[in-house]
């Protein structure tokens, strides 16, 4: 809540939460991401509660609560693992429903299984949440610029990879496919994870869709430019401000960052 605030006085009025979660709570079905009573819906009541006007976005994907820490549920067929799709994608629903009854604004499922933008649509206009929110995660690649943030959570897989769920970096019409998908199921916002390697994936997405779209810069992204700057190699505020510009130009109408906080306060400055 004091974070929210903090971000709400610089002008901030979007926030989206990722959990972590003890490890004594996570599971092999992920069964924790639905518990009312958790962490990420304590903590959608407590900032409506505190900033009613804030947009709250919520990440839906079972890695956090996976103790194998895939976005679904797997199984093992011999030396290795497999995701399974359907059994997920019914999962995913009952986190997004957990996350409605809670107050959020928009969903965010990250985990890329097939078909779940429309399911999860489904199951919330059958609850009487039609005015919650989609926001696709349309294009996630299997990147390498995650490992700060899978850090973080204690989230990164125990076993295996995430490359049959994430989209291969090689391939941009994949991401088209998504789009126009993801689009049919009924977004209402589609996301490129990540933003900065794949500028040319969000122009394409521009040109395909009048949706808005979002452009995730990832933990990666932000611990190089930190990194950087610390050593005293790059000036800070342009360097950031230039890479979120890069971001917009290329046609994200919104953008994720760990920089907001700071690119907020930089623009307030800019505009006394």
């Amino acid at each position: 809540v004091a974070e929210v605030k903090s971000a709400h006085a610089l002008g901030i009025r979007v926030v989206v939460l990722f959990p972590k979660i003890d490890e004594h709570l996570k599971t092999p079905d992920g069964a924790e991401c639905a518990n009312d009573s958790g962490l990420v819906p304590t903590a959608i009541r407590a900032i409506k509660d505190a900033c009613p006007d804030v947009c709250v976005i919520t990440d839906v994907a079972l890695d956090p609560y996976n103790s194998d820490g895939h976005d679904g549920i797997v199984v093992r067929e011999g030396d290795h693992l497999k995701i399974l799709n359907d059994e997920t994608v019914a999962v995913l629903c009952r986190q997004a429903l957990c996350h409605a009854r809670a107050g959020a604004d928009l969903v965010a499922p990250s985990d890329m299984m097939d078909g779940r933008v429309g399911a999860i649509r489904f199951a919330l206009d059958e609850e009487g949440f039609e005015e919650v929110g989609i926001m696709a995660y349309t294009a996630k690649y299997a990147s390498a610029f995650y490992g700060p943030f899978r850090g973080a959570l204690d989230s990164a897989p125990k076993e295996g990879d995430k490359k049959t769920y994430q989209m291969d970096p090689a391939n941009v019409r994949e991401a088209i496919r998504e789009l126009l998908m993801d689009e049919q199921e009924g977004a209402d916002i589609v996301m490129v994870k990540p933003a900065g390697p794949y500028l040319d994936v969000i122009a394409r997405l521009r040109d395909e869709t009048t949706l808005p779209i979002a452009a995730y810069q990832v933990s990666g992204e932000y611990l190089m430019i930190k990194s950087a700057c610390s050593g005293g190699w790059l000036d800070e505020k342009a360097v950031v401000m230039e890479s979120l510009l890069g971001i917009r130009r290329a046609g994200a109408d919104m953008i994720l960052s760990y920089f907001a906080k700071e690119a907020a306060g930089w623009l307030k400055e800019s505009h006394i």
